[in-house]
């Protein structure tokens, strides 16, 4: 599980933690120095765990996407419970869960509504 500091809760298995940077405030998920600035100082926060699809990873069985979260990172997801014809570029989703067991390697979101074909991204 994942800790946003010691002495606050361990964070559920629905919240997703990521990281800003000290120095410049840039987002990241799970970088050891920041792509803006080049820092090794982070906080982590509580992600508010809604986003929206970017990019298809990979091959349709496995529905990994890459997911823009509103709070400006960018992190590679399972999409859960839906035909792939279903999920689209533009799609809004949110984690059902965050922490990835090991092997798994990713967290789980689930589309919260299918995009329209104005919300998709070009």
């Amino acid at each position: 599980m994942l800790r946003t500091d010691e002495s606050e809760p361990i964070a559920s298995r629905e919240e997703l933690v990521f990281q800003r940077c000290l120095w410049c405030g840039t987002p990241a998920y799970r970088r050891s120095f920041c792509r803006a600035c080049g820092s090794t100082a982070f906080q982590r926060e509580r992600s508010a765990g809604a986003g929206g699809l970017v990019r298809r990873v990979g091959q349709v069985p496995q529905s990994t996407w890459l997911v823009a979260m509103d709070e400006g990172f960018t992190v590679v997801c399972q999409v859960t419970a839906n035909a792939p014809a279903v999920v689209a570029v533009g799609a809004r989703v949110r984690v059902v869960r965050a922490d990835a067991s090991p092997g798994q390697g990713h967290p789980l979101v689930e589309l919260t509504y299918r995009a329209t074909s104005s919300e998709r991204r070009p």
